[in-house]
C-alpha cells in the first residue's frame, strides 16, 4: 500500500475509535447516575486496577503496555469528568512534583487545586472541598516526608491509593552557574541531591521552601538565584536548565499517597497502612512486630515520629501486605492492639506495581 492509502486507513480507524469511545462514554454516564443515587465515590481504586490489568492482558502489541495504560488512564480521567468532576488537591504551586504525580495518575480531565502546604491538603479533603489529595510520603534517597507523617497523626482521612513516580531534579536558573549565590528547594530535595551539591556548590547558600515550584518562582524573580526542581517548573516559570539529573541516586523514586474520606475495596494485591504507639518500656515495639511475624504478615515500611503530647513517646507508621478485611490481617491487628496504647488503620489500598514517569 502507498503512504496515502495507509494514511486513509488510519483515518478510517480513527473514526471508528471515536465512535467506540463515545459508546463507552454513554455507559460511563449511566454509571455516574447509579453512583450518585447510592452516594458511592467517583474514584474507585480497585476498579481502576481491574480495568488496567484487563487491557494490558488483552494487549497483543505492537503498542507497549505502558502506552496502553497511559491511554486508559486518560480515558478514565474523561470518565471522571462525565460522572462528576473530581477536584484534587496537591502541594503547589503549579509545576511541583506533587502536581506532576497527580497528573500522571489522574490525567488532564480533572480539576487540580494547588495548596500552600501538606496540612492544607488534608484539611481540604477532610472538609469535602477536595475529593482527593496527593501528598508525598517517602523517597528512596531522602526517606520520609515529615509533614505528611505528622498530618496523618492528626487527620481522620484515609489512604486510598499510592503512586510511585521517578523523580529527576534539575538546577534551574537564569544566570551562569558561577554567579549563583542562593539555591531554593524543599528540604527533602536537598537531601536527595546532597552529594552533588557538596561537590558542585559547596559554598552556596541553600534555602528550604515549601515546594519545588515555589522555589522555581523565587529563582525566576531574584537575581543570581537558582532552584532545584523539575523541567516542567523550568518551562512554567521561564528558567533555564543549568544542570539536569542532579539527584544522587539514579533510581530516585518518590512515593505519593492519595487521600480521601474512605479507603479502597480489596483487589487481592493490597497494602494497609497503620499508625500505633507503644508503652515506654523495653521490648514494647518488638512485641508488636512479633505479632505480625506470628500471623505471617509482611511489613514493607516502618517509620517513627516523636509524639508532641508526651516526652519519649513515639508514633510508628507501618505498611503491611494485605487488606484490612483479610482474615489474617484482622486477626493480626486485633492481637497487636493488645500491645499498643493506640493502633489506627490509616487505610487499605491497591499496591502500586509500576513507576510512573520512568
Amino acid at each position: 500500500m502507498s503512504l496515502e492509502q495507509l494514511r486513509q486507513k488510519i483515518d478510517q480507524i480513527d473514526l471508528q475509535l471515536v465512535d467506540l469511545l463515545n459508546e463507552r462514554a454513554k455507559v460511563v454516564v449511566e454509571i455516574g447516575k447509579l453512583k450518585s443515587q447510592t452516594e458511592r465515590p467517583v474514584y474507585a481504586p480497585d476498579r481502576e486496577k481491574q480495568v488496567l490489568e484487563k487491557v494490558v492482558k488483552a494487549n497483543k502489541g505492537p503498542l507497549p503496555d505502558r502506552t496502553i495504560k497511559a491511554i486508559w488512564r486518560e480515558l478514565m480521567s474523561g470518565s471522571f469528568l462525565l460522572e462528576k468532576p473530581l477536584r484534587i488537591g496537591y502541594l503547589g504551586p503549579q509545576g511541583s512534583f506533587s502536581h506532576a504525580a497527580a497528573m500522571l495518575k489522574f490525567g488532564q480531565s480533572v480539576e487540580y487545586e494547588p495548596l500552600t502546604n501538606i496540612t492544607a491538603i488534608f484539611e481540604e479533603v477532610s472538609r469535602g472541598h477536595c475529593d482527593l489529595g496527593v501528598v508525598p510520603v517517602e523517597n528512596t534517597a531522602g526517606g520520609g516526608v515529615i509533614e505528611t507523617l505528622d498530618a496523618l497523626i492528626e487527620s481522620s482521612v484515609k489512604i486510598c491509593a499510592e503512586i510511585l513516580v521517578a523523580v529527576h531534579h534539575c538546577l534551574l536558573a537564569n544566570c551562569p552557574a558561577d554567579r549563583i549565590k542562593k539555591i531554593y528547594s524543599k528540604p527533602e530535595v536537598f537531601a536527595q541531591c546532597q552529594r552533588w551539591l557538596a561537590s558542585t556548590f559547596k559554598d552556596t547558600q541553600t534555602i528550604p521552601v515549601a515546594s519545588t515550584a515555589k522555589a522555581a518562582q523565587m529563582a525566576a524573580e531574584e537575581p543570581d538565584t537558582a532552584a532545584l526542581g523539575s523541567r516542567i517548573a523550568a518551562d512554567l516559570y521561564g528558567l533555564q536548565v543549568v544542570y539536569e539529573n542532579v539527584e544522587d541516586l539514579a533510581n530516585n523514586v518518590t512515593r505519593f499517597l492519595v487521600i480521601a474520606k474512605e479507603d479502597a475495596r480489596p483487589t487481592g494485591e493490597d497494602k494497609t497502612a497503620i499508625l500505633f504507639t507503644t508503652a515506654h518500656k523495653a521490648g514494647a515495639l518488638a512485641d508488636v512486630l512479633d505479632v505480625f511475624r506470628h500471623f505471617q504478615i509482611n511489613l514493607t515500611m516502618i517509620q517513627s515520629r516523636p509524639s508532641k503530647r508526651r516526652e519519649w513517646e513515639y508514633y510508628f507508621f507501618a505498611d503491611l501486605v494485605g487488606h484490612r478485611s483479610d482474615q489474617s490481617v484482622q486477626q493480626g491487628l486485633e492481637e497487636a492492639r493488645k500491645h499498643c496504647l493506640q493502633l489506627s488503620v490509616l487505610g487499605s489500598f491497591p499496591k502500586a506495581t509500576e513507576i510512573l514517569g520512568s
